[in-house]
């Protein structure tokens, strides 16, 4: 009996977890079609091995995901991920066991410890010191950092890690961190030189010379870059200043797109806010209202823009203007006045990023070959089974055949006199 009312105890805290958990407003709830949607696709037997329709998926994931099922979707897009390209990246790291991550010890454990109190300090499931939630936190990032030595922990990841945790339990969202690090590509802006957040901020700048000449004039003008008030945004995926809804539903479309969508939900932002950002004629007030006051949003605000985000496609863009971010540099770095170390050390640096460029696109090359590969052995395959099965259906054609002329021949002995196969008539009995 004791044992029992443990469990019961059990479930009744898991209960509470669930329900401290998922303490927030939730934009664009889910009509009872879309949640049946979602229930038919996570209670397909074998889902881990099954391609689903991308169109669908993607479909459901704009009409809403269903708050009490989330993490479960997550879950589900990371598999359909993985379906989808089936040879991992080279920068994978090893698959230690996530218990034996947290038997050792790490040398980020004090930055760790102080950034826990930061992080959602308002929501119940974080808000206590050293509680379920903060102790939770604190393993996750304990883990990452043992497990990827070149990212460790860095201010931000807190914040990621914490959304994965109010929609799942703490292995899982340590699974999940590891998917979007490594397979989403987040993890480049949290390297320790910062050079691809650097490349963010200036293709965010780009991107509002393109879609909004006006409100990148007047950010211009007062001499405010995106880093001044976008870093935080990416680095901790919107988290730390916007309403957890709409976060979550910023981590939906990333399950389902990759990082890009973090351009997509900066521009939309800035664009839909341009009219009050352009009554601002300074740079403190101009800053502040994009700090303070226009992460505030509205759930009709909140909404519009993730609808504008499912219709943007800005990856040729970001490609190009990455690019070109590289070239101004080398540009910088030759007509600059430096001296000889300052242009060596300058040099050094481009060319350990540009190495590691190359090991990306090196990567992304042999991933290619791979799948390139896959489908030629799938082709070949095909073209077997296509070729056996052209021989048996000549072979069944040619049984047809045989069988039509037997059933001719039988009708024709049928209408003969009689009516009877002369060679099937038993002979009469003759007498003696």
């Amino acid at each position: 009996m004791e044992k029992e009312n443990q469990k019961l105890q059990a479930s009744e805290n898991d209960l509470l977890n669930k329900r401290l958990k998922l303490d927030y407003e939730e934009i664009t709830p889910c009509l009872k079609e879309v949640t049946t949607v979602w229930e038919k696709m996570l209670s397909t037997p074998g889902r881990s091995k099954i391609k689903f329709d991308m169109e669908k998926v993607h479909s459901a994931v704009g009409q809403g995901v269903p708050r009490h099922q989330r993490g479960e979707i997550w879950k589900f897009l990371a598999q359909q991920y993985h379906l989808k390209h089936q040879f991992p990246s080279k920068q994978q790291p090893e698959d230690t066991p996530y218990k034996e991550l947290l038997k050792q010890l790490t040398s980020q454990q004090h930055a760790i410890l102080i950034d826990l109190g930061r992080t959602f300090p308002t929501h119940p499931y974080f808000s206590a010191q050293l509680g379920a939630g903060q102790l939770s936190l604190y393993n996750i990032l304990k883990a990452y950092s043992l497990l990827d030595q070149e990212v460790g922990y860095c201010q931000g990841l807190s914040f990621v890690a914490g959304i994965l945790l109010l929609h799942m339990g703490e292995e899982e969202a340590f699974n999940m961190l590891k998917f979007l690090m490594f397979d989403m590509g987040l993890r480049k802006q949290y390297r320790p030189d910062m050079i691809i957040l650097q490349i963010q901020m200036y293709q965010l700048s780009r991107l509002l010379h393109d879609y909004h000449r006006d409100l990148y004039n007047h950010l211009e003008e007062h001499e405010i870059g995106p880093s001044l008030y976008a870093a935080p945004w990416f680095l901790t995926v919107f988290a730390s200043q916007f309403p957890l809804g709409f976060v979550a539903r910023v981590f939906d479309m990333i399950f389902l797109q990759g990082s890009e969508v973090m351009f997509k939900v900066a521009l939309s932002l800035l664009g839909s806010h341009k009219p009050l950002i352009l009554q601002h004629e300074n740079l403190e007030t101009i800053v502040d209202f994009i700090k303070n006051t226009l992460p505030n949003l509205g759930l009709v605000q909140m909404e519009k823009t993730i609808n504008q985000v499912f219709e943007m496609d800005i990856s040729k863009q970001l490609q190009a203007y990455e690019v070109e971010y590289h070239v101004l540099q080398e540009e910088l770095i030759d007509s600059s006045p430096l001296s000889d170390n300052q242009r060596m050390d300058k040099l050094e640096k481009t060319n350990s990023s540009l190495r590691k460029q190359n090991l990306d696109l090196l990567e992304q090359l042999q991933v290619a070959n791979g799948r390139i590969q896959s489908l030629e052995a799938t082709v070949e395959k095909l073209l077997t089974s296509e070729s056996k099965l052209k021989q048996a259906s000549l072979a069944l054609e040619l049984e047809r055949s045989a069988l039509l002329q037997m059933v001719e021949e039988l009708r024709r002995q049928t209408a003969q006199p009689g009516g009877a196969d002369p060679d099937l008539t038993q002979p009469e009995p003759t007498g003696d």
